[in-house]
């Protein structure tokens, strides 16, 4: 369910009370936590966490216009989802990250190929997020991005 917001403050306006004050939570510990570089914007209907064009040039292959997609977060029907490509590209952060959940959360890790569902709100692993955040710059995510993501022409 993509939001037809068209900045972060009107996005924000749309979250269910019941999850505002987690989601804030959320955007906060990214926003604290994510490396120099990135640019929080609008992306795909969600807060969007980006390598920017002045950074990355080329932009997304599938849409070179859009600017690099690192991270996102959103409030969808059923959960607070976190979107975040370094899990996806990165068998080893993905890894890191799998064995590290459980001693942060005590609720089943909920999660596809980057996708990271929260269905209880007040069991969001923050520490564990921030520290997400923390382990990969703009150039880790270019390099990552460009060795196993990147269609080749």
């Amino acid at each position: 369910m993509q939001s037809k917001a068209n900045n972060i403050a009107e996005y924000l306006t749309e979250i269910p009370e019941e999850r505002k004050l987690a989601f804030t939570k959320l955007r906060n510990t990214i926003v604290e936590n994510i490396p120099k570089g990135f640019q929080e914007c609008m992306s795909y209907g969600m807060i969007g966490y980006v390598v920017p064009h002045t950074i990355y040039p080329d932009g997304y292959h599938c849409t070179p216009k859009l600017p690099l997609p690192f991270a996102n977060i959103a409030s969808q029907k059923n959960f607070i989802a976190l979107y975040h490509m370094g899990v996806y590209g990165n068998a080893k952060l993905l890894e890191w990250f799998t064995a590290e959940y459980p001693k942060h959360c005590k609720y089943k890790l909920d999660m596809g190929k980057g996708c990271i569902r929260f269905k209880k709100p007040d069991d969001i692993p923050y520490d564990l997020i921030a520290q997400l955040m923390q382990k990969v710059t703009v150039e880790d995510w270019i390099n990552c991005y460009e060795s196993t993501m990147k269609t080749k022409k």
